[in-house]
Parts: C-alpha cells; sequence; structure tokens
C-alpha cells in the first residue's frame, strides 16, 4: 500500500544551506528503498515556518522502514543534528485538484 507523507524541517540558526545538503544526500537513497519526492520546497524559515517542506511517497510501509533503518542515512546523523533543529512527519492522501469556475463578471 502508497505511503505519503509530509515532512517538515526547521533547521539550526544559520545552519539552512547544511540542511539543504543533508537533505540532498539522504533523499538520494529514496529510490533503493521505492521511494521518490514528490515535491520538495523551501521557505524563509522565519516567525516558525519550517525552512524545508517536503512531500514523499514509498510504494509500501517496508519501503519506508528500510529507508529509516539504511545505514548511509543513520551514518549522517552526526550532520542531522548539527543542521536540523526540528522536524515534523505526517501521513497525508493527495487530493484531486479541481477546475473552479471563473468568478461571476470575468471571462477568461
Amino acid at each position: 500500500m502508497t505511503m505519503r507523507l509530509c515532512c517538515l524541517l526547521w533547521a539550526r540558526p544559520g545552519a539552512s544551506e547544511a540542511l539543504a545538503a543533508y537533505e540532498d544526500k539522504v533523499l538520494a537513497l529514496l529510490a533503493e528503498h521505492d521511494g521518490r519526492i514528490l515535491q520538495r520546497a523551501r521557505a524563509d524559515g522565519a516567525e516558525g515556518r519550517p525552512d524545508e517542506i517536503q512531500l514523499i511517497e514509498f510504494a509500501s510501509q517496508a519501503g519506508y522502514e528500510g529507508f529509516m533503518a539504511d545505514e548511509r542515512r543513520t551514518s549522517l546523523a552526526g550532520e542531522r543534528d548539527a543542521a536540523i533543529a526540528r522536524t515534523e512527519l505526517y501521513p497525508v492522501e493527495l487530493v484531486e485538484q479541481r477546475s473552479h469556475p471563473a468568478p461571476s463578471g470575468t471571462t477568461e
């Protein structure tokens, strides 16, 4: 069963580039665990907002567990801890986009 996650990441002060570099490394491992990044976005981290937002998909729970246990990922724990202050992870379902009619009085 497909598993989709929303991951919110907050960098330690002054470490937003280190966060991005760490994520580049570990996200490169996803495919080996039947996972893929659906979307990756960066925010400014100001006023409590996360620095990075990711939507990730795994073909199964086993793929997710394999990714989390991957020694190449876990061996980078020190790098992760130096760059990332906080992580929030949520299971999500994708919502199909619906087209909305143009507001009355306008033309397309």
